[in-house]
């Protein structure tokens, strides 16, 4: 199968985006209803951890935020999401793909030279209060992604033991 490339900075974020999103989908593939809904860790303090399901309503969430802040960004009034507890992976993986979409559609027209910004005062700001560029809101959202698709490794892990 041949690979197709989207053009230019904006479209190698974006690739590198969707390859997160393939690789994360692949690890949790073979998860079973039962597996995504069972708590693997009762400790944390961080609602967002507790089970493969919470992890991925998070990450769907979020998912859809990063695309909200750019829209916001670019002067669209759209509001947050709140996050959204599905029971079977597929319905995690339809919610996946969708914001992936998403975050193609808040691509739309922006161009490769406004990727970058120095100047803080034309920066978007997050709700945690962090300063972005597009480049780097988009380059935190591949992070989260890879980030959890490894908390998700481990889980499986000791879910199965």
């Amino acid at each position: 199968m041949t690979k197709t490339f989207r053009h230019g900075a904006a479209g190698a974020l974006l690739d590198v985006y969707e390859g997160a999103i393939r690789d994360l989908q692949q690890t949790i593939s073979d998860i079973s209803d039962a597996e995504l809904i069972i708590i693997i860790d009762s400790q944390t303090t961080d609602d967002s951890c507790k089970s493969i399901q919470t992890i991925l309503s998070h990450v769907v969430c979020s998912a859809y935020a990063y695309g909200i802040y750019i829209r916001q960004f670019k002067g669209e009034t759209i509001d947050f999401q709140d996050e959204i507890f599905h029971t079977s992976i597929q319905d995690y993986n339809n919610h996946l793909d969708d914001s992936f979409i998403f975050m193609i559609d808040s691509f739309k027209d922006i161009k490769d030279n406004q990727l970058e910004e120095s100047d803080n005062n034309k920066k978007l700001t997050t709700s945690w209060g962090q300063v972005y560029d597009i480049e780097q809101i988009v380059e935190h959202a591949i992070v989260h992604v890879l980030r959890h698709r490894r908390q998700i490794e481990k889980y499986k892990i000791i879910v199965r033991q």
